[in-house]
């Protein structure tokens, strides 16, 4: 390959990546968009003697990471 070819194919290559860019930042701006929108109903009612909290997060203290 020629020098001239090697400077195209990555001058094509950062134009692609650049577009690819662009659209996923589109898509996730009209995503945002779309979730902000959204009308989500109000939480269901705790049933009656459940404790506050009853999730398997409540349980633990500390983490092993």
């Amino acid at each position: 390959m020629s020098d001239m070819e090697t400077l195209v194919l990555i001058a094509v290559m950062v134009l692609v990546t650049g577009i690819g860019i662009r659209l996923i930042h589109l898509l996730n701006a009209q995503h945002d968009d779309r979730i902000q929108a959204y009308r989500f109903s109000d939480p269901l009612p705790r049933p009656p003697g459940l404790p506050d909290d009853t999730g398997s997060r409540a349980h633990h203290t500390h983490t092993h990471r």
